[in-house]
């Protein structure tokens, strides 16, 4: 096939970043190389035995078959229970949709709500995919920068200078991948009142870290302060992150009917419907024992102390700590412009992480990747022997540059 054959959404599109450079990682490890992987956020621990019991009892009981669009009946049972213990607010069958990942059901949203003319708010920095899903359905991404100073969070006023008469969705991710930031129950009233000036602007709400959180109460959500706003949020989650289960691809949204059958519509056209034994798993995990999700966030905690102790005492890195997720964004500003021992400048953060990846065998995703120039993320989702490696390695690195 010649690439002319290829649609334009498809040539317009990048790879995503962080999925190009895990199978970096893996080409160069295939090759001999002893890399220290910082790159993927996925969990390093197993999921837990109670959730693989459930879908091992699933399939020797016969749930091998195709399912309802969106899903069976106990998975569904168990979002409704979840959403309104964060929400405060109950969700029937046809407002939930549960497909292949979150990701999925994201890509599915925007695809039956985007098209030519349709703005879609993105704060930045953001998840790598949210402007090319955009893109890829013939919409255009308003990247809205929000700096440091504002802990990266969208503030009322850049949303307000944001909208337009075509804008349909802004995108709130919280906590934040790539930076672990979290809005405040204040924050997300302030951005609400902004919503209702403006009711032709509906939110995606991107919440699958919501459980990994450092903060002493639960992470707020917006349909928590802003309950009025349950037909314009769609709230996006799923089990990958807080119950290890990312291979099981298995994501779920609540929100407006109509939407929701849209989505159900498109994924009946795809994949017909979620993996029978995954949303058994899935079902399990939500409504399970939770111990697990306990102690891996307290794991989680102690490894970002420590890693963000190591780097933070290395010259010319600038980490920001994070209360959510598994990332520490670490700015590095000061490095740029800096020569490596070959002579070689570094003019930007691409070049900064090919330096650590060639000169410490660290592997780490540039900022402007996530639509922040001037930093890199790291992911602590890792054993600490290897956190402690690599910051020992970046360490070595940086102090070989001269600036």
């Amino acid at each position: 096939m010649s690439s002319a054959a290829l649609a334009a959404r498809v040539t317009r599109m990048r790879e995503s970043p962080s999925v190009a450079a895990a199978q970096r990682v893996r080409e160069l490890k295939a090759g001999g190389r002893q890399i220290l992987d910082l790159t993927v956020g996925e969990p390093d621990f197993d999921t837990p035995a109670h959730i693989k019991a459930s879908a091992i009892e699933a399939m020797n009981g016969g749930l091998t078959k195709y399912t309802p669009v969106n899903g069976i009946p106990a998975l569904r049972d168990a979002i409704t229970k979840r959403v309104r213990a964060k929400t405060g607010l109950d969700y029937e069958s046809d407002r939930i949709t549960i497909g292949g990942g979150a990701k999925q059901v994201i890509f599915l949203a925007l695809m039956a709500t985007v098209e030519t003319g349709v703005e879609v708010i993105v704060p930045a920095p953001y998840w790598v995919s949210y402007p090319d899903m955009v893109e890829a359905h013939d919409g255009t991404a308003i990247i809205v920068q929000c700096p440091e100073v504002d802990n990266f969070l969208l503030t009322p006023e850049r949303l307000e200078a944001a909208i337009s008469t075509n804008t349909r969705w802004v995108i709130l991710n919280t906590p934040s991948n790539p930076t672990g930031a979290v809005y405040s129950a204040d924050q997300l009233i302030a951005l609400a009142e902004v919503l209702d000036r403006h009711p032709h602007v509906d939110v995606l709400s991107d919440e699958i870290y919501d459980e990994i959180s450092y903060l002493d109460t639960p992470t707020p959500n917006l349909l928590s302060v802003a309950p009025h706003l349950q037909d314009r949020v769609f709230l996006t989650n799923g089990v990958s992150k807080a119950y290890a289960m990312t291979g099981w691809r298995l994501g779920y949204g609540t929100g407006n009917p109509e939407l929701i059958g849209a989505i159900n519509k498109l994924q009946s056209q795809s994949s017909s419907c979620p993996s029978s034994i995954s949303q058994a798993a899935a079902a399990e995990a939500l409504t399970g024992d939770q111990s697990f999700v306990t102690e891996s966030v307290a794991s989680y905690r102690h490894r970002r102390d420590v890693t963000f102790g190591l780097l933070d005492a290395i010259d010319g890195l600038e980490p920001v700590l994070p209360h959510g997720a598994f990332y520490l964004f670490v700015g590095c500003r000061s490095l740029i412009g800096s020569r490596t021992p070959e002579g070689t400048v570094l003019t930007g953060d691409q070049d900064v992480v090919l330096y650590l990846l060639d000169h410490a065998s660290v592997a780490t995703i540039q900022g402007s990747a996530y639509g922040a120039d001037g930093y890199f993320r790291v992911s602590f989702a890792t054993s600490e022997d290897v956190l402690r490696s690599a910051a020992a390695s970046i360490s070595s690195a940086i102090s070989s540059l001269t600036r």
